[in-house]
């Protein structure tokens, strides 16, 4: 019996033909061998945080909550292969209960890691990179049903490509993370009007381990928040007040409980046009959409990688995202804005809201071609790509190829 399934904000539901949840990789093996025989889709759902359709299809979808042991793990490499069930939350306790630690973890810990891996997620901090760089080896079920590994040290091209691959390679099982001894941060949030926060932008970026800011269209405020190993960091900023100080394990700290669930559109710039690209958002939404959004905009910084996909791939990068109430209107806001984050040389969140197809974002990655030869080696085909992902890489539709029917 088929079951409706929505995403974590509601903005998207669908009903896939079937949700199935493998109790080991021989059941998912089998699942995939025959789904790909029938000539059906299947894609793999986390926690459902995602905006976008990257799990949408009428055919096979996959839930890997049986996956989410830690299967080993070594204090003195610095490294533990988990399941790739376990959300971030999940990962983050159990991994401090073995000593260990995320570089980084975004402001919302209920996503898979593994999702948040796939699709690029970052959190903030000028020196750290986005969640995907701490992925060094995989076990992963392939288009044909097989069982296979894949490591940094032998394969570095595959695990380029894998970090930030959307679904689109394979389902993965296992991951091995190379990651920190556990270590405590010290939160800190400021109020301050924002003309002050840009005034000291720079400064603050580059004072603090991580730091980001929101700023509110109605009050035209803004809420500074920074993260540091005690003691280090901002202290006192007299042109701000000190809402909240306290000091924790780095997985307690970062993210942060919400009860209200939103929609979001963010776009990852060069670090040199996060600034002018945020005051011409600014300038807009005052002059068309104050009275509308009550929500914030969120700006955050994140280090350059190599990861193919990454929206960070190459360069320093600034992130703003736009967020509005999950179940009202949001789209006429987010079209209004989406050109601004592109006139800035801006790519998307894979996993938020955005328009972009294969031939808006072919040209924003370079090492688009590698990511598509090692996609169709992996996946000829596209056992793995929905609707929409096959737009994104730009296939044709399964009914444009007369194939995939029930």
């Amino acid at each position: 019996m088929a079951h409706n399934w929505s995403n974590w904000s509601g903005s998207l539901s669908f009903t896939p033909d079937k949700i199935e949840t493998p109790g080991d990789e021989q059941a998912l093996r089998s699942l995939v061998h025959k789904a790909a025989r029938q000539g059906r889709t299947v894609r793999v759902v986390g926690a459902g945080h995602s905006s976008t359709p990257l799990v949408q299809t009428d055919h096979l979808l996959v839930s890997l909550q049986s996956f989410k042991e830690i299967e080993s793990y070594s204090l003195s490499r610095g490294e533990a292969t988990i399941g790739t069930g376990m959300t971030v939350e999940e990962a983050g306790a159990a991994l401090h209960e073995i000593g260990l630690a995320t570089h980084n973890i975004g402001d919302v810990d209920v996503q898979t890691l593994m999702g948040a891996i796939g699709t690029g997620t970052h959190g903030t901090g000028a020196q750290l990179q986005n969640l995907s760089a701490m992925l060094t080896g995989i076990r992963m079920v392939t288009a044909r049903g097989e069982l296979v590994e894949y490591s940094l040290e032998q394969h570095p091209e595959f695990l380029r490509a894998a970090r930030g691959s959307l679904g689109a390679l394979g389902i993965f099982t296992a991951i091995r993370l190379r990651l920190l001894p556990a270590f405590r941060l010290q939160r800190r949030e400021w109020c301050t009007h924002i003309e002050e926060t840009l005034a000291h932008l720079e400064e603050l970026i580059a004072a603090n381990r991580n730091f980001d800011f929101y700023w509110y269209p109605r009050s035209d405020l803004s809420k500074l928040r920074t993260w540091n190993p005690p003691g280090e960091g901002s202290h006192d900023l007299p042109y701000a007040k000190c809402v909240e100080d306290k000091t924790g394990w780095s997985h307690e700290m970062l993210p942060k409980t919400r009860d209200i669930k939103f929609d979001e559109m963010e776009y990852a710039l060069p670090a040199e046009a996060g600034p002018a690209c945020f005051q011409e958002i600014r300038s807009r939404v005052k002059q068309r959409w104050r009275k509308e959004v009550a929500w914030r905009v969120l700006y955050r910084t994140v280090a350059a990688d190599d990861t193919y996909l990454s929206p960070a791939y190459g360069r320093q990068t600034v992130t703003i995202s736009l967020h509005h109430n999950a179940g009202l209107p949001f789209q006429e806001y987010f079209d209004d804005i989406e050109p601004i984050f592109r006139n800035h040389g801006g790519r998307p969140h894979w996993g938020k809201k955005h328009t972009l197809k294969a031939a808006d974002l072919r040209h924003l990655y370079p090492r688009w071609e590698a990511f598509q030869s090692i996609r169709k080696q992996m996946d000829p085909d596209c056992t793995f790509l929905n609707d929409y992902l096959r737009e994104i890489f730009g296939e044709p539709r399964r009914d444009a190829r007369g194939g995939g029917g029930e």
